[in-house]
């Protein structure tokens, strides 16, 4: 996060309030409603979200709303449900007809689904899976690009009871392995390619040689997107179209009867001890919770067409695209490509091209686009958009307001929604009727949540005082555990204060708002997507030229935050541009390109104390430009900080 942007948050005082025609029609219509609502949420939060739920179908009721084992919490036990159920065959009864997905591919002919084709075709698939040997509770990994078969595999899953686990299209083999071996998933879903910028990603390449080091995967089912020339390994490999058209293949699949803690998906998110870790998160709380939050943050209305740019191997895709929408019975817009192909108005022509309504999209997008220029969106008209919001990470004021004033011509409000993967669901939003916008500011807790700001003592700070971000109540979207490692669960989540801990630095203002301030832990946020440090490390480090690795993040115009590297080689080689580059690759042939280090700067040896561990703190400033280290005296040769300052890339 931009050094200067922490300033820039605390000083800002600009208000921007719900336009009246918008509040008078949105589920939540003023602040007084909003306190009411929230008041008894957090007063009797049993009874509030046991309410919220009669608006689920349930198979069977539950008999206890909320149970909690020593920090292990349980929701609406011995209920049972089917998330797939309560995402289409539940909104057939009245929206058969109605679009489910619009899937916007970057090259090609679009496609549409209607709620009745969508479950036809997640029936077929998930038929499918069962004539494979999948059943309940067994893991599928999915490795797909942005296409429909994406949410019908996710479906398909979770119809029979099958824990999916998807993984980021754009991550390399590596990384799929990592998740692999992790969740010992035994069917694994990808395509033969992807699309992104015109060119195309091998994800069957890197799928097979993931594969060779995963014993668990029996079976792999290959999508055909690009027509790309693959291997097909006999008796392992089968191809999605061939087995949906086999002629005994069902188009109606009898949901499972699911128990509300059964596991739903698994979703890998990086850590700060090397491995990615994976978040488990349930059937009926995480179904709830995304329901309600969708509901209400988008204030979402029969006729809207919502276009979410997130990827759906992120959580956002998770919750904001497939289940929070589908739910609801909402119309989805998918996209398959980059926000900057073939030119800078991509995304502007597919709102004005399917009238979107809502358009969510993160901070780094719409730097990115900003800095193209106001002529591409004005190009568009956008005249159809009615909501903003935003998702990944701080928004910095200046890009809140041009996209308040460019691309919403300051008619729209902007839900600038803080979350996480372990949260399942947005913990902190304006509602966009009710809640007066500050730039910057994610402003006030969605019903349920009791977010404080705790210093290190576990007191909590004063107004506009920065300090831990912490969760004080339970809530039905959160996740259960770290798959396989509850012991991490509960030391990272819990064991610091006895409350919920999410990794974030905070503050509140003068009227309660909140502003997000970055991360406590050596996780870097790139471009909205989570980077562990150590990951990355250790990436470096396994290249035969390097000795130690360090990497920290800094200010980025375009993606917030951007990697550093500080570099240490092994004796015998020369420190050079063309190392520099190739350390580069490296680490985009391990992790994925999203995690590449910006700038790498080659030392003969890292600030650290006497034990030896790396001060990345110091580190930190030196990337950031700043000269306010703390102090230096506890390290083994407090003179290297000097030579780095001095050799800092500019």
């Amino acid at each position: 996060m931009p050094s200067n942007y922490i300033t820039s948050i605390l000083k800002e005082n600009r208000i921007f309030y719900p336009p009246k025609n918008f509040s008078k029609n949105a589920h939540i219509k003023n602040m007084r409603e909003y306190e009411k609502l929230y008041r008894r949420s957090i007063k009797n939060p049993e009874a509030f979200w046991a309410e919220r739920a009669s608006q689920l179908d349930w198979f069977k009721k539950w008999k206890t709303v909320l149970r909690n084992n020593k920090g292990f919490f349980k929701w609406f036990e011995h209920g049972q449900l089917n998330a797939a159920y309560n995402c289409l065959d539940r909104n057939i009864k009245k929206n058969k007809d109605k679009t489910a997905l619009i899937w916007e591919p970057e090259s090609g002919k679009n496609k549409t689904y209607t709620y009745e084709q969508l479950l036809k075709e997640v029936c077929k698939f998930a038929n499918v899976l069962k004539n494979h040997g999948i059943r309940k509770s067994h893991v599928v990994e999915i490795y797909l690009p942005m296409i429909p078969e994406l949410p019908i595999a996710m479906l398909a899953c979770a119809r029979i009871g099958a824990i999916h686990s998807v993984v980021f299209g754009g991550y390399s083999s590596d990384a799929l392995k990592d998740r692999i071996q992790d969740s010992k998933a035994e069917l694994l879903i990808t395509a033969d390619g992807s699309f992104r910028n015109g060119k195309i990603y091998p994800l069957k390449d890197n799928a097979d040689k993931a594969v060779k080091e995963c014993q668990t995967i029996k079976k792999v089912i290959v999508v055909k997107r690009s027509s790309k020339k693959i291997k097909m390994k006999k008796g392992r490999d089968y191809w999605y179209h061939k087995l949906i058209n086999e002629k005994h293949i069902k188009d109606f699949c009898e949901p499972e009867s699911m128990g509300s803690e059964d596991p739903l998906f698994i979703l890998y998110t990086s850590g700060t001890t090397g491995k990615p870790k994976g978040i488990l998160h349930t059937q009926a709380g995480y179904l709830l919770y995304v329901y309600q939050t969708f509901k209400w943050i988008f204030d979402i209305k029969d006729k809207d067409i919502y276009f979410c740019t997130a990827d759906i191997g992120w959580i956002t895709g998770h919750s904001y695209i497939v289940y929070g929408p589908l739910s609801i019975a909402a119309t989805v817009i998918i996209y398959e490509g980059s926000p900057l192909y073939p030119e800078p108005d991509r995304f502007w022509r597919i709102i004005d091209k399917y009238k979107a309504t809502i358009f969510y999209t993160a901070p780094t997008a719409i730097r990115a686009l900003a800095k193209e220029g106001d002529s591409w969106p004005k190009k568009c008209s956008l005249s159809s958009l009615r909501l903003l919001g935003t998702v990944g990470e701080p928004i910095n004021p200046e890009a809140w307001l041009w996209y308040y004033k460019v691309i919403g011509k300051k008619k729209c409000p902007i839900v600038d929604t803080w979350w996480q993967t372990e949260t399942g669901g947005i913990l902190i939003s304006p509602l966009p009727g009710a809640t007066p916008l500050k730039p910057g500011s994610a402003t006030k807790p969605f019903f349920g949540i009791e977010p404080d700001i705790l210093k290190e003592d576990g007191s909590k700070t004063k107004t506009d005082e920065g300090g831990y971000l912490v969760v004080r109540k339970p809530w039905p979207g959160m996740l259960r555990t770290v798959w396989r490692n509850p012991g991490k669960y509960k030391k990272k989540y819990f064991d610091k204060f006895g409350v919920y801990l999410t990794g974030d630095n905070a503050k509140i203002d003068k009227d309660g708002y909140f502003w997000i301030m970055g991360r406590t832990d050596d996780v870097i946020k790139v471009a909205g997507h989570r980077i562990g440090s150590a990951e990355v490390e250790s990436s470096l480090v396994s290249h035969k030229a390097v000795a130690e690795a360090a990497v920290v993040p800094y200010p980025h115009k375009i993606k917030g935050n951007a990697i550093y590297a500080f570099i240490v080689l092994k004796k015998g080689n020369t420190k050079s541009e063309e190392l520099k580059e190739t350390l580069r690759k490296h680490v985009s042939q391990h992790i994925g390109p999203i995690a590449k280090p910006e700038k790498i700067q080659f030392a003969d040896d890292l600030p650290k104390t006497r034990s030896g561990k790396i001060m990345r703190r110091i580190l930190k400033a030196i990337a950031q430009g700043s000269s306010e280290y703390g102090n230096i005296a506890a390290l083994a040769d407090p003179s290297v900080v000097q030579k780095l300052q001095k050799e800092k890339i500019r």
